[in-house]
């Protein structure tokens, strides 16, 4: 169950540091807010606003609560292919193909865009103030750097999905940085006094509100068909490795950095989920795990008290840069043994931060891991529920990096409501 840590915060984190509970805490004084903020289990610090918290506003929108990274967000498609009918020699192959075939990684897209990338900006223009409509074109279906992923997951019936993190790009970062700066400096020339700058927001009935509002509709809408051109890039690619077509059965695809006017308690109110998904009641999303731990498919209960939202993956005891000099190079080659993953990488993906340390379950001391995430909003039936009905990717995640990898078969459950108020088991 929730609780009220400060005036205005209500927390469902079993661990919170002092600097990310003083984060919110600040976020609740904001005279804009309507309510209180949620923080999800999985809340950490963040630039400006908390990651892991939900911001109910009624005539306001903060930019930097949303982040830099519009939309961004997971997506996962099971297949109808069994893992015992994977080959024995692994999927290397299918690696090699998808480093060669789909950009990753920090500078690079493609150089020229794709055929289904020109056809979806003719349907969504891009806005006048995206700097780089031709590279915005040129990165749709491309992954990203940071901790974006592809990868292949086995779940607890052997049916193998693939699970993909990734969001707006070099574009939807473009849009947000230059609106939290238009945000800044219209409170410093009202003279607001501001206890973080980064939480300068945006007025509704001003055109820099209507402007921002509609930059933010056009990121999140690419960042969707992005991770949706990506699943069909992965998709072809594993039918060329194994030679033979591959039916896909399920999909979701879901934004966890994002805002949406939504109804609550009567009102319409600007919902900014930072590091949250979704939760009403039915709503699919995916919550990923990483190193070692389990990845969910969810179904949300429609928790009012969360604003019907969800934590959005696991969570931090620890910066990135201080957990990647706690993962040396043999640990974490040793981690991924089993795995077709970027080996000869290994110190790349580290020495450039490209891994991210989110929680190592394997390393004590130095994560809040997925785990216990998933116990402390589902084990009062608060949040969302666990069921291996609509089970979804998982199993002993790889590195959580710009990376193509596999994982050996293991368990994937997924959390959903049956409708009736109860927790399904495996059925």
């Amino acid at each position: 169950m929730p609780h009220e840590i400060a005036p205005g915060v209500l927390s469902w984190a079993s661990e919170l540091d002092e600097n990310t509970r003083e984060q919110a805490e600040r976020t609740a004084r904001l005279p804009i807010v309507s309510g209180h903020i949620a923080l999800m289990p999985d809340a950490h610090l963040g630039t400006g606003a908390t990651i892991g918290s939900v911001i109910a506003t009624e005539t306001a929108v903060i930019p930097s609560a949303v982040g830099v990274d519009i939309g961004c967000g997971m997506a996962a498609r099971r297949l109808d292919l069994r893992v015992d009918r994977l080959p024995d020699r692994g999927l290397d192959g299918w690696v090699d193909r998808m480093r060669r075939s789909v950009p990753a990684g920090l500078g690079h897209w493609y150089r020229e865009p794709l055929p289904a990338a020109l056809e979806w900006l003719a349907e969504h223009p891009p806005p006048e103030s995206l700097a780089h409509p031709d590279r915005a074109a040129a990165q749709l279906g491309t992954l990203g750097s940071g901790n974006h992923f592809v990868e292949l997951a086995v779940d607890e019936k052997g049916a193998v999905w693939i699970l993909l993190h990734s969001g707006s790009r070099g574009g939807g970062n473009q849009l947000a940085t230059l609106h939290t700066k238009v945000a800044r400096r219209l409170h410093e020339g009202l003279g607001t006094r501001l206890e973080d700058p980064e939480l300068a927001w945006l007025q509704q009935g001003t055109p820099e509100f209507d402007t921002y509002i509609r930059d933010l509709g056009w990121s999140q809408r690419y960042a969707r068909e992005n991770r949706r051109q990506l699943l069909v890039a992965t998709h072809r690619e594993l039918e060329s490795e194994l030679g033979h077509k591959i039916h896909a059965t399920d999909e979701v695809n879901c934004h966890h950095n994002y805002t949406e006017l939504e109804k609550v308690g009567g009102r319409r109110l600007w919902i900014t989920r930072k590091g949250a998904i979704r939760a009403g009641v039915g709503d699919r999303g995916l919550v990923p795990g990483s190193m070692g731990q389990r990845s969910y498919v969810v179904r949300g209960l429609g928790n009012e008290a969360s604003y019907r939202s969800s934590a959005h993956g696991a969570g931090r005891r620890m910066s990135r840069t201080k957990a990647r000099k706690a993962l040396s190079i043999e640990s974490f080659e040793a981690r991924m043994a089993g795995r077709s993953w970027q080996a000869s990488d290994a110190v790349a993906l580290l020495e450039n931060e490209i891994v991210i340390i989110q929680d190592l379950a394997d390393f004590p001391g130095q994560a809040a891991g997925v785990e216990q995430v998933r116990r402390s909003q589902s084990a009062a039936g608060d949040l969302v529920f666990v069921s291996g009905a609509d089970a979804a990717a998982g199993g002993a995640n790889g590195a959580r990096a710009h990376g193509f990898f596999t994982r050996p078969v293991e368990q994937f459950m997924v959390w959903h409501d049956d409708g009736a108020g109860r927790r399904n088991a495996d059925s």
